[in-house]
């Protein structure tokens, strides 16, 4: 390597995060509208750039906050961007990051320096992003598919008890493919996946449903096959 090299220089590094929840039925992403250029008035997940003190992680964090006074999400790297084209400024390498959260922890967004506007959409109805992050995006879809029988992600959508019809719906959106009821709650009960909490819900007009939870097992990724 030579430091002096112009091929080094004009380069940085963007975090992405794809953070996902299922709101009311629908499979939805987190995005922020941009206030400045570029792709001024353009839809993007949340992102920015990361100081050369940061860790992507704590890039992650700070622009989160930043741009959406959000705090406190888990998340973790699923990949990384590097077409030299994909910022009209510099060459910006990105990283990216996945997450899943409850819908009912985001209620209300304030407008920030960098964000006019921040919104869940339904995946289906997704607006021309600017950047890349189309590609990111539907890269951040496949990956969940994958984690939620890999890994405990799934658990961030229910952290405290849910019915059985409610789990269902998540997994059928995210994975887009129906599922049969029957088997679905024979598999996760058998494999250790979720525990009956001896307790019910009641909803006007309905009989009483009963309540899960989720162990700490994860689930077989011949789950719905």
């Amino acid at each position: 390597m030579k430091a002096n090299d112009p091929r080094y220089n004009n380069q940085g590094l963007h975090v992405v995060l794809a953070l996902f929840t299922i709101d009311k039925g629908k499979f939805k992403v987190l995005l922020i509208k941009r206030k400045n250029e570029p792709f001024k008035g353009k839809w993007i997940m949340v992102g920015g750039c990361a100081y050369n003190t940061e860790t992507g992680e704590e890039a992650m964090k700070r622009e989160l906050y930043e741009k959406t006074c959000i705090k406190n999400i888990d998340f973790e790297m699923f990949d990384v961007f590097t077409k030299p084209d994909r910022s009209p400024i510099r060459r910006m390498i990105a990283i990216g990051y996945i997450g899943v959260s409850d819908s009912s922890i985001i209620e209300k967004f304030k407008q920030t320096e960098k964000a006019s506007d921040a919104d869940w959409f339904e995946i289906d109805r997704v607006p021309p992003l600017g950047y890349d992050h189309q590609e990111i995006l539907e890269k951040a879809i496949a990956t969940l598919k994958e984690k939620i029988f890999t890994s405990t992600i799934i658990k961030k959508l229910y952290p405290d008890t849910f019915t059985l019809p409610e789990l269902q719906i998540a997994y059928e959106k995210i994975l887009d493919k129906e599922l049969d009821r029957r088997n679905f709650r024979k598999k996760l009960l058998s494999d250790g996946i979720i525990a009956e909490t001896n307790q019910t819900i009641k909803e006007e007009n309905k009989k009483a449903t009963k309540l899960y939870r989720f162990t700490d097992k994860i689930s077989s990724i011949s789950f719905y096959k």
